[in-house]
This record gives C-alpha cells, sequence and structure tokens, in this order.
C-alpha cells in the first residue's frame, strides 16, 4: 500500500494549487479518502473527505468554500483543488485512507504515505 502526495509548492496568497495523490498496492475506490495537514508546531487537521460509495465531500470549516476534493477512481488518484489561498494554509498536507470514518472529516485513518508542502507566502 503506498499513497504519493504531490503538487505543492509557493504560492501568493489568492493563488491556486492542485493536490494529487496517486494510490498503488490497493483499489482507491473502495475506501473514504482524506486530505489532512500539518503545519510546523501545530497538530495535525483533517481537511477534506471524499466518500466511495457515492462521491459525497465534507470540508473542515477552515477550508469550506476554497477546497475542492475528488476523485477518479480509473487512475486510482484523489485531488485536492486549493483555490483563494491564505497564509494559515501553509503546511504539509497528506492524502489517507479512512480506516473508520465517524461522520463529516472525522475518522480514524489507516494508510498515508509522504506528504507535499504547501507554501503561501508573499
Amino acid at each position: 500500500v503506498q499513497l504519493q502526495a504531490s503538487g505543492g509548492g509557493l504560492v501568493q496568497p489568492g493563488g491556486s494549487l492542485r493536490l494529487s495523490c496517486a494510490a498503488t498496492g490497493f483499489t482507491l475506490a473502495r475506501y473514504f479518502m482524506g486530505w489532512f495537514r500539518q503545519a510546523p508546531g501545530k497538530e495535525r487537521e483533517g481537511v477534506s473527505c471524499i466518500s466511495s460509495n457515492n462521491g459525497n465531500t465534507y470540508y473542515a470549516d477552515s477550508v469550506k468554500g476554497r477546497f475542492s476534493i475528488s476523485r477518479d477512481n480509473a487512475k486510482n488518484t484523489v485531488y485536492l483543488q486549493m483555490n483563494s489561498l491564505k497564509p494559515e494554509d501553509t503546511a504539509i498536507y497528506y492524502c489517507a485512507t479512512y480506516r473508520h470514518w465517524y461522520g463529516g472529516i472525522l475518522g480514524e485513518y489507516g494508510d498515508w504515505g509522504q506528504g507535499t508542502l504547501v507554501t503561501v507566502s508573499s
């Protein structure tokens, strides 16, 4: 099982980035998938979740209306489109499977890989 996040980088406030997460070794379509982030000196924060069955999406209040999660099961890939980025969005972003889903973005993560760094700065 491997999850590889990519697409991070340096962007100015108000800019956009699209993160990708490619899964290998398992069928991503079977899982609820999510993104979480961790900024230096801060706790891990759930960002978004997409269901395995009907594609319902869920977001943390801090990113609602700005971020959009999607999945392409044929490519075994999950995406996170991030618009109107703010300096407080600066963090390492990870994609993960949900071992248990409790509702919304809440749950117990199963597997995650190396993250991708997003830096929002002028």
